[in-house]
């Protein structure tokens, strides 16, 4: 795997330079031209376009880090994570300073200025990457106000899917903002853990009174512990699929169970084949969530895989 990269980023100077911006805007900085990624290859023609969700590289919270890897993985479609474009200092601040009066958790979050979202995003794209969506983004307060923040944050970074995990009782609200901005947005489904959303059948049971452009992200891992079919998920979900979290397990019952796509028991040739089978115009993301700190051997050993899978289909 390649060394961490120890240079200074923008992300670095923005982590210094947080909560100096609690009612100002951030100075405006001078930025280093970014790694620019060859030209996208052919595989992103391909009827299946394997992007990454970035928080497989969570503990690399550079920008600079973020397009290296992507670089080696020859791929330009990426669901960015809020490490990777802050939305709010909590995002970029390692510790709140503390006081004698104030705890970490007295210190609110204050929202990231929308010129610097819109110029970290700007960067990403003039590195050659296409930002297909942005989340997991939490929807818990029933507030015009908290909602509307994290729409403009999306506006800024030109990012118009947002892959979400909303309360229930948010649903109706949000379909307003989704009607005035003319987002989608992709309920991630998390497994029998989450009470809101466990399977993607109860995304779907939840949206099927909504504006058509709240849908579904599926991710498929979660999916099949929740005990949902995988590839019939794909065929009910139809047009109201906007995103694909893929992620393979070795125990469809247990999240510690990831591995590398294709080492588990994911039907990934079934799913693709689904995918084609219903038009599908989303991007599938690999989110390896194992070996935190040294992610790239299983995700290299994914794309590999995925590829060779498409490859076997006919498609080169």
């Amino acid at each position: 795997m390649t060394n961490p990269i120890n240079s200074v980023s923008r992300r670095d100077v923005l982590r210094t330079g947080a909560l100096a911006a609690a009612a100002t805007l951030l100075p405006s900085e001078s930025r280093a031209a970014a790694p620019v990624l060859p030209p996208p290859s052919a595989a992103t023609a391909l009827p299946i376009r394997l992007g990454i969700a970035s928080y497989t590289f969570r503990a690399f919270a550079s920008q600079h880090q973020l397009i290296d890897f992507m670089k080696q993985l020859k791929t330009p479609l990426l669901n960015l994570k809020s490490m990777h474009l802050p939305m709010t200092s909590q995002d970029i601040v390692v510790a709140p300073p503390k006081t004698s009066t104030q705890s970490a958790k007295d210190v609110q979050p204050i929202m990231i200025p929308l010129d610097v979202v819109a110029a970290e995003a700007a960067a990403y794209r003039a590195a050659g990457f296409t930002l297909t969506a942005a989340g997991t983004i939490y929807f818990q307060k029933d507030e015009d106000a908290d909602i509307r923040s994290k729409f403009e944050y999306c506006k800024a970074a030109g990012i118009s899917t947002l892959v979400c995990m909303p309360n229930k009782d948010v649903l109706p609200r949000l379909e307003k903002f989704v009607k005035e901005y003319d987002f989608r947005l992709a309920i991630h489904n998390h497994g029998p853990e989450d009470k809101n959303f466990p399977s993607p059948y109860d995304v779907l049971n939840a949206v099927k009174k909504f504006d058509e452009r709240i849908g579904l992200c599926i991710d498929l891992g979660h999916a099949m512990r929740a005990g949902a079919d995988v590839v019939a998920a794909i065929h009910d979900a139809g047009p109201r699929l906007y995103d694909i979290h893929i992620k393979d397990l070795a125990d469809g019952t247990k999240k510690e169970s990831q591995v590398a796509v294709g080492q588990g028991i994911m039907p990934i040739h079934d799913i693709f084949q689904a995918l084609i089978q219903t038009h599908y115009k989303g991007s599938v993301d690999l989110e390896y969530e194992i070996f935190e700190n040294d992610p790239m051997p299983g995700v290299v050993e994914s794309f590999a895989y995925m590829r060779g899978v498409l490859a076997g289909m006919g498609y080169k």
